[in-house]
């Protein structure tokens, strides 16, 4: 019997387990992939501790990628033994099997390896939602905060296609990557405010917030427009001063996303930095490392 995460009540990590179920069968429009990766990520943290039960009562997981074991009725466009990447919105894809709708799935291009492929969907459309919500332009400046996260180093490279100067709020230990994407990297902690005047003196365009804990008043302070300011992380914040929350994944176009990140990928344009791989096994290892909130990167579960 294949093998899936799966929790009975809600609280910290050790409610995870990892059962034997009964195989998925496809139905209508799905698809049944054999998961070679699969991404966890913050969001699936906070579903676990029954912030969102009315919606997810059990199972984990977005992002995946694999191999087509089985097509239902009226899938158009797949077969079995097709590398696809897409997403489970039924929160399942942290499995060996797992049911897609055919709609959420695009090929995987065979220069995109397995582990970024399976950890692109929640940090690539968000980090996508988030940088098309602030508009950066040529010759402006933008600030993006936690920019050695998953989501935070996917936006900060896409901000730079968009010929915008960005810096980059991040541990030292990541100041040699983001110059090495073209980022300005500044520490964050005390003084902050002052380091991104001193590397910014034209004054700051636009701000991505990927971390809450305040970047929001802060992007307020260093002037930027609140329309020109969005945030993943902070929503009372959002509520509060009127900025934007663009890049959930619940609105993206995912599918469509997925292809242009995955491309972009394949051709040498854009990196997704990966942490850490586990086992699915060690899903309890995986998140305990994921909630530190100081990993450059993904962290990824092998099936």
């Amino acid at each position: 019997m294949p093998k899936a995460v799966r929790y009975d009540e809600f609280g910290g990590i050790d409610v995870l387990r990892v059962d034997e179920v009964e195989r998925p069968v496809p139905g209508d429009g799905q698809v049944l992939v054999r998961v070679k990766a699969a991404g966890i990520n913050p969001s699936e943290a906070v579903i676990r501790t029954g912030a969102l039960a009315d919606l997810f009562p059990s199972g984990q997981g977005s992002d995946l990628a694999g191999v087509i074991e089985e097509v239902g009725a009226g899938v158009a466009g797949f077969s079995p033994g097709d590398e696809v990447i897409g997403f489970s919105q039924k929160r399942a894809s942290q499995a060996e099997l797992a049911l897609v709708e055919a709609g959420d799935l695009t090929r995987k291009p065979e220069k995109v390896p397995w582990e970024v492929a399976g950890s692109l969907y929640v940090v690539g459309v968000t980090a996508w939602g988030a940088v098309h919500a602030v508009q950066p332009e040529e010759g402006e400046t933008v600030v993006i905060s936690g920019a050695a996260g998953g989501v935070g180093s996917l936006a900060v490279q896409l901000a730079r296609r968009a010929g915008a100067t960005v810096i980059g709020l991040a541990g030292e230990s990541n100041h040699e990557w983001l110059k090495s994407h073209g980022a300005i990297p500044v520490a964050y902690g005390e003084g902050v405010a002052d380091r991104i005047r001193a590397a910014a003196p034209s004054g700051v365009d636009a701000f991505v917030d990927t971390f809450g804990d305040g970047y929001v008043e802060l992007a307020l302070a260093l002037g930027v427009a609140a329309d020109r300011i969005d945030t993943i992380a902070d929503f009372a914040a959002a509520e509060k001063y009127g900025v934007k929350t663009d890049g959930g994944v619940a609105a993206g176009p995912g599918a469509k996303v997925l292809a242009e990140l995955a491309g972009l990928i394949a051709d040498g344009h854009l990196e997704v930095p990966i942490a850490s791989v586990y086992p699915l096994a060690q899903v309890r290892e995986a998140y305990t490392e994921l909630e530190r909130r100081h990993t450059h990167g993904k962290i990824v579960l092998r099936p």
